[in-house]
């Protein structure tokens, strides 16, 4: 599913990300619809240092949320939220931030839809330095 939801990212990269995930720094979160393989993830930490458009620190973030496309609409994606935010809770944070990629509008109403209100935009820039 993180390849899915990173399809420009190298897939041994990610795979190595998950496998070197630290449950003590955060939560990983899978969904199910019956005995089958999982249709959904979410992964969140906590994050301390300054998190865009936040309030307090440290904040939950959400780092990664998916659901695959043929269950999406049946609340599997809200139920994904609902337990990363059960858990930011547990952790004494009274936020939880996300972010999206500036175009991906489908993320944007998801992220409505649970809730969510955009506080910002931002568009990063960066220029390589000579040696």
């Amino acid at each position: 599913m993180r390849a899915e939801l990173w399809p420009e990212a190298d897939p041994d990269e990610l795979r190595a990300e998950a496998l070197a995930w630290d449950a003590t720094a955060g939560v990983a979160l899978l969904a199910f619809d019956g005995a089958g393989p999982p249709v959904g993830m979410a992964e969140a930490t906590l994050r301390h240092d300054y998190v865009n458009g936040t309030e307090s620190s440290p904040v939950g973030f959400l780092e990664a949320w998916y659901v695959d496309a043929a269950c999406r609409g049946r609340g599997i994606g809200r139920a994904l939220i609902a337990a990363v935010e059960a858990w930011t809770q547990e952790q004494g944070c009274t936020e939880l931030a996300s972010d999206a990629l500036i175009d991906n509008a489908a993320s944007h109403a998801a992220h409505a839809a649970c809730g969510f209100e955009e506080t910002e935009r931002v568009v990063y820039f960066r220029k390589p330095l000579q040696a």
